[in-house]
């Protein structure tokens, strides 16, 4: 398992630039770039730091790596706060990929930067514990692709990229905030060391993909 790269008392500010860089390098290396973000109330800040960056947006592909199955415009759909947050100003240039109309070759494209979250239970995209079939979604070894998850600690049927999808990457980015998810991702990346090689353990998806990363993962802690 290669070891995570940790950057404490981050800032949304910093981690803005530093994806921004990447997508940069994306954009002269390939003529385009795919950023694939998580929903929810935490990127804020950082959807808000990174929609200024001066890019060719129009090159860069988003996609969502999970979605609440409400109506379009719902304020809980992960796509409304997304359009609210990240793709205004130069941004909303780029081009969105929603989750549910993503046909299985979108799931399996390879993103330039993925950005995930956490929650305290470990779940990290829409693959939480203990929702009914999470374990086939946190396979690492099947095909790339889109699932349909209801977990039973939080409001909403999902949409979900698999595990092998979040997997598929050039940098992965973890970001975090606070001393209760720091301990979670301590408690996984102590999972992934003792676990033995190929373990297939879902009470902690996020060890999953730590674990399985072909790269460090990026660990950004905010305090």
């Amino acid at each position: 398992m290669p070891m995570p790269v940790e950057h404490p008392h981050a800032s949304a500010e910093a981690l803005a630039l530093d994806i921004a860089a990447r997508l940069q390098s994306a954009l002269v290396a390939r003529g385009q770039a795919l950023l694939r973000v998580s929903g929810g109330r935490s990127p804020v800040a950082l959807f808000e730091q990174l929609r200024t960056q001066p890019l060719d947006w129009a090159r860069v592909a988003v996609q969502l790596v999970d979605e609440r199955l409400l109506p379009d415009g719902h304020a809980e759909r992960n796509e409304t706060l997304l359009r609210a947050h990240l793709l205004q100003g130069p941004a909303s240039a780029a081009r969105l990929l929603p989750l549910d109309e993503v046909h299985a070759a979108q799931a399996a494209l390879t993103a330039d930067v993925t950005v995930l979250g956490m929650g305290e239970d470990g779940h990290t995209a829409s693959l939480f514990p203990d929702a009914p079939g999470v374990a086939e979604a946190l396979r690492p070894d099947a095909a790339p692709g889109l699932v349909a998850l209801t977990p039973t600690q939080a409001p909403h049927p999902r949409l979900s990229l698999n595990l092998a999808a979040l997997l598929n990457s050039r940098h992965t980015v973890l970001s975090i905030a606070g001393p209760a998810k720091w301990a979670v991702y301590q408690r996984a990346l102590e999972h992934t060391r003792k676990a033995p090689a190929g373990a297939h353990d879902t009470l902690l998806p996020i060890a999953l993909v730590l674990g399985h990363a072909s790269a460090p993962v990026a660990v950004w802690h905010a305090d």
